[in-house]
């Protein structure tokens, strides 16, 4: 799936907060992946389809540094990837093993990998810094991810931050974390989510005008009445 421009222009002017705001509307509550914070403050907020990678527990036969050389590895995955996807990895919120370090992050820059988003760590972080992929993970650790996990395969379901993520699912990634679309979901969003920042952009100016919260946020019908006046 590729998001058209259209939509990510879109969706890359509604915040996190915003999306799960309007998807608590349609009944669902577990879209934010845990553990998924910036590892750069500032990066930009980031919108792209979930390209899925999943890791298991270490098994000693399987998670060798040969198992890198096999086909179902880490490097053979990355070669998959489309250009602006965002790779979204289940490591099973590990902490004491990078799944990525620079050189693998280095070569998502090189094809056009949005960022990558994980529950789990980076390792060589100054280089992962380096090479400017916008990361979100749980923090950085020295040992490999073979230390404590084993890479089972790519392009399917995965559960990330204690969210499930299909392929292709739609991710946006700001200061407050990850969030997921799910594509049946998408245009409702869309069609949402940029009024719900709206009605709170104008919420916020009335706060800063001394307005008091009740009747406000939430809207009463007479606050409701001069908002949609406001539209016209």
């Amino acid at each position: 799936m590729s998001l058209s421009p259209e939509a990510i222009a879109t969706l890359s002017g509604v915040s996190t907060a915003t999306i799960t705001t309007v998807l608590l509307k349609k009944g669902l509550r577990n879209v934010w992946m845990r553990g998924t914070k910036p590892l750069r403050p500032g990066q930009p907020r980031l919108v792209g389809p979930a390209f899925t990678l999943r890791f298991v527990p270490a098994r000693e036969d399987l998670a060798t540094p040969e198992s890198w050389s096999s086909p179902i590895s880490t490097r053979t995955a990355i070669e998959a990837m489309p250009k602006g996807c965002i790779a979204v990895v289940d490591a099973m919120g590990v902490s004491d093993a990078g799944i990525f370090g620079d050189i693998l992050c280095a070569r998502m820059v090189k094809r056009g990998v949005a960022a990558l988003i994980t529950d789990g760590v980076v390792r060589d972080v100054e280089g992962v810094l380096g090479t400017d992929l916008p990361v979100w993970c749980d923090g950085f650790a020295a040992p490999p991810s073979v230390a404590g996990l084993t890479f089972v395969g790519w392009g399917e379901p995965i559960g990330c931050g204690g969210v499930a993520v299909f392929p292709n699912d739609i991710v946006v990634a700001d200061q407050d974390g990850a969030v997921l679309i799910p594509q049946a979901l998408l245009d409702h969003v869309l069609a949402e989510g940029p009024e719900q920042e709206r009605m709170e952009a104008w919420i916020v100016n009335e706060v800063n005008n001394g307005a008091a919260l009740p009747g406000l946020y939430p809207m009463n019908a007479e606050t409701k009445a001069r908002y949609a006046a406001t539209k016209k």
